[in-house]
């Protein structure tokens, strides 16, 4: 059983609407998706989403590294030789997180197809019943954010995530007219997506005490973990750590410092599925409950994180949205309101209409 093939699509998605966070505005989404097909004709999808600003990575970028670099190692290996073709990804460069996740994703794809299993039964089983999705809100005006919260949760959303993080005073009304729109009942989650600096991380937690935010996350620099101990030492509210943390050494840091109380593990920020496992089974040895997050993915990568989550027991939440966010997807993913759902196929789980994929992209390539 050996690989043959890798394919390379650079792509872009379109979005229903803008997706705005601290640091960024998005039109559409840039992304990579990979093809690895084996002697015997079977097929395995992965995807990249690189951001420069978490994984240090761009579009181009991503596609010259998987072309040169890492698809190259692939071939003529077993694809559940998952170990060790990493080891060869880490000895070949390092970091190119979602680089590396393309492949590794597909490479789960195929062990999941090749074994006749879906993904989750290869890493754990189903540890949860059922996985609830969020709604995500992308920056606007305090009054628009609340319109689009409130209409969320008519539309059965039962858990809220707004992204603020470009100055506290706004932020803070932010926070209030959403928590005012969606009632006391709902969950609400805040992202500042290093928006803020200490102080006003500060600042903004205290005067929206009474807003009963779950958690408040990655207030502060990915690098500042003093500060992010000091905000979660008088926070009256949980932090989570996300882009502060992208691998096991990262997370070691994190938990020795005891600088936050829960964990926001991406694909595109770990290297894919296998190192994430390795994120969430050493936050579970600290009892620190995680989250699977997302970089705003295609069916595909929403589906790795999808069985990711339900296979984890220390994973509690999820933000696997990124399909609910395009005009038209590369992939089908289905969701009964606001819980997401697995077809039971092998591997991801999901059909690839390998037509669109080569209708949005630019450019490509096959390496043999």
């Amino acid at each position: 059983m050996k690989i043959k093939k890798v394919e390379v699509f650079a792509a872009r998605l379109e979005l229903k609407e803008p997706f705005i966070i601290s640091y960024v505005q998005l039109e559409d989404m840039p992304t990579i998706f990979t093809r690895i097909e084996t002697e015997n004709g079977y097929v395995g999808w992965g995807e990249a989403v690189p951001d420069q600003n978490v994984t240090g990575e761009t579009w181009e970028s991503t596609y010259q590294i998987i072309k040169h670099e890492l698809a190259p190692l692939l071939l003529n290996e077993n694809p559940f030789s998952i170990d060790r073709i990493h080891q060869k990804f880490n000895d070949k460069i390092f970091g190119v997180p979602s680089a590396k996740a393309a492949l590794d994703i597909a490479l789960y794809d195929l062990m999941g197809k090749i074994s006749g299993q879906p993904l989750y039964q290869l890493i754990g089983g189903k540890a949860h019943d059922e996985i609830q999705v969020p709604q995500v809100i992308s920056i606007k005006d305090p009054k628009e954010m609340a319109e689009d919260a409130a209409r969320f949760v008519a539309a059965g959303f039962r858990n809220i995530k707004i992204k603020v993080g470009t100055n506290g005073t706004d932020d803070i009304e932010r926070i209030k007219a959403v928590r005012n729109a969606i009632g006391k009942d709902i969950p609400l989650r805040v992202d500042a997506n290093q928006g803020w600096d200490r102080i006003e991380a500060l600042k903004v937690i205290r005067e929206t005490a009474d807003c009963d935010v779950d958690w408040y996350e990655q207030p502060v620099k990915a690098h500042d973990m003093k500060a992010l101990k000091e905000i979660k030492t008088v926070s009256h509210a949980k932090i989570m750590v996300d882009e502060g943390v992208h691998n096991i050494h990262d997370l070691v840091d994190v938990i020795e410092m005891r600088a936050a109380d829960v964990l926001n593990i991406k694909l595109m920020k770990s290297g894919g599925i296998y190192p994430a496992l390795a994120l969430a089974n050493l936050a579970e040895a600290a009892e620190m409950p995680c989250q699977v997050g997302s970089m705003v993915e295609s069916a595909i990568a929403t589906m790795a994180g999808a069985h990711l989550s339900i296979s984890k027991s220390i994973i509690d939440t999820n933000e696997m949205v990124g399909p609910l966010m395009f005009t038209k997807d590369v992939a089908k993913v289905q969701y009964d309101g606001d819980v997401i759902q697995f077809s039971g196929a092998p591997g991801l789980g999901v059909e690839v209409d390998e037509e669109y994929v080569r209708e949005i992209t630019r450019f490509s390539c096959e390496i043999r």
